[in-house]
């Protein structure tokens, strides 16, 4: 495994997914993030946006990480919840860059859900994560 490094498994053969990655393994201290929703430190809605709300969702997620004294990437699992998958899918593009503003291009395995409702009624989307501190 190398020396306290997460890295990606591949199995050969399989096309290379994009924008996620379908195993990857790590050793350290493991870190759990509650579902995170685009709201701010004080629990408010800035924004009914769906990509602000990733937004902020997403920068939620860091600043816990940051707090147990981990980066972003050491994230080796996400898990979305999306009320929406059309708006979703429609907002890839422009996702990706979000993403890569606050993760960088930092891939781990991840999973998106479409849901009938998240708790909040505002929340357009939650993003629970797992982080792996190495050693």
């Amino acid at each position: 495994m190398g020396s306290k490094k997460n890295y990606v498994v591949q199995p050969k053969g399989w096309p290379l997914p994009k924008g996620y990655a379908n195993g990857l393994v790590a050793q350290g201290r493991v870190v759990f993030i509650a579902g995170m929703v685009g709201w701010n430190r004080e629990h408010v809605f800035e924004s009914e946006d769906f990509l602000d709300q990733v937004r902020q969702a997403l920068r939620n997620i860091v600043e816990v990480l940051a707090e147990a004294g981990g980066r972003p990437e050491h994230l080796v699992r996400l898990t979305w919840f999306v009320t929406d998958k059309r708006e979703y899918l429609a907002s890839l593009p422009a996702m990706g860059e979000v993403y890569r503003s606050l993760i960088g291009r930092h891939y781990p395995p991840m999973t998106v859900v479409e849901v009938k409702g998240l708790l909040d009624d505002r929340a357009k989307v939650e993003i629970e994560a797992t982080a792996v501190i190495p050693d």
